[in-house]
């Protein structure tokens, strides 16, 4: 069975009722949504680039100057990389690759975790993109 007819019906029977400033308000509504979203769900912008190893803080660098950070871990080195006002892990020799994979981090509170080899990056900074994070 088609909903379609049916579907039709029900947005013709709305749109008897909608005015012209009814449509204003809702795109204005929506416009507001979409303006706040872009500009407040974005992260601060970092200071420093938090380097963990074993659960440890391993070091924190700045992140005014390139540099190059060879961490080591149970199952070798991993090789941070770090620009101004972005870092990234650059190489890690776990199977899957997945903190590579994230790529440059460049807002604060943002994370690149080599689980294997337990080693992680974290960029920290006056404001973060969130308060805490569950799963």
């Amino acid at each position: 069975m088609s909903r379609g007819p049916a579907l039709r019906a029900w947005l013709a029977a709305w749109a008897r009722h909608l005015r012209a400033g009814d449509l204003l308000v809702l795109g204005l509504a929506v416009g507001v949504c979409v303006a706040s979203a872009l500009a407040l769900w974005q992260g601060g912008r970092p200071d420093k680039a938090v380097i963990r190893a074993g659960g440890k803080v391993f070091l924190e660098v700045d992140l005014t100057a390139p540099r190059l950070v060879e961490v080591p871990g149970p199952l070798g080195s991993t090789r941070i990389e770090i620009q101004p006002g972005r870092a990234r892990v650059a190489a890690d020799p776990g199977p899957r690759q997945y903190c590579v994979r994230q790529g440059w981090l460049a807002t604060a509170g943002a994370v690149a975790i080599c689980a294997p080899n337990q080693v992680s990056l974290a960029l920290a900074g006056r404001n973060a993109a969130y308060d805490s994070l569950s799963y």
